[in-house]
């Protein structure tokens, strides 16, 4: 394989993310991502860790729902479904299938994640196919020492200079806050009764 081909090779990001449901946070960083990137694929994830999750086809078509909104010209942002995987290492095998290796893959994740990336499955695998970049969380503040276990094990990552709002999918789950829901998706949201205080109790 040509070196240097790699890196005139499509720019890719991939972010999978619960979206339980997508806030006005997620779509600030589609945004962003949308213009750091010439391609941003997204899909909706399930979280092993998270229980009770809204079925991911919900939470797909909601990601549907808010990509036509998003405030971006370059029209790059596509919902993959089919790159959703409890693994990260399949999600990148994947994504490889669909574009390509000469191409350079960049994972997309919260701040709230950096420490749990060594337990991830076959991570060390992982992080010598791509690139991380991180987006720093309200509430998630990284201290140096947080990154040692990535350098320790070779990886390239960066962090977004992105302060993406403060709006938390928990918060709407559990109160219906809902000035941090785009209405593209608001009103599937109440169409379906997606979540318990829709339905009075």
């Amino acid at each position: 394989m040509n070196h240097h081909q790699a890196h005139n090779g499509t720019r890719v990001a991939l972010f999978g993310t619960s979206a339980d449901p997508p806030t006005q946070g997620h779509k600030t960083i589609l945004e962003w991502l949308s213009h750091h990137y010439d391609q941003v694929a997204v899909w909706a994830s399930d979280n092993p860790l998270k229980s009770q999750q809204t079925p991911l086809l919900h939470r797909m078509k909601m990601l549907a729902l808010l990509i036509p909104s998003l405030e971006t010209r370059q029209n790059n942002v596509k919902l993959c479904h089919e790159l959703s995987s409890p693994r990260s290492l399949e999600t990148v095998e994947k994504a490889e299938a669909m574009w390509g290796e000469d191409t350079e893959f960049t994972f997309v994740i919260g701040s709230d994640l950096v420490t749990q990336i060594p337990r991830w499955y076959a991570s060390e695998q992982l992080l010598k196919r791509v690139r991380l970049l991180i987006i720093p969380r309200s509430g998630y503040p990284l201290a140096e020492t947080d990154f040692n276990p990535l350098q320790q094990m070779g990886a390239n990552y960066d962090i977004a200079d992105l302060s993406a709002p403060p709006v938390s999918s928990t918060a709407f789950r559990e109160n219906g806050v809902s000035d941090v829901i785009d209405p593209s998706v608001k009103d599937y949201i109440q169409q379906q009764q997606l979540y318990s205080w829709e339905t009075t109790t």
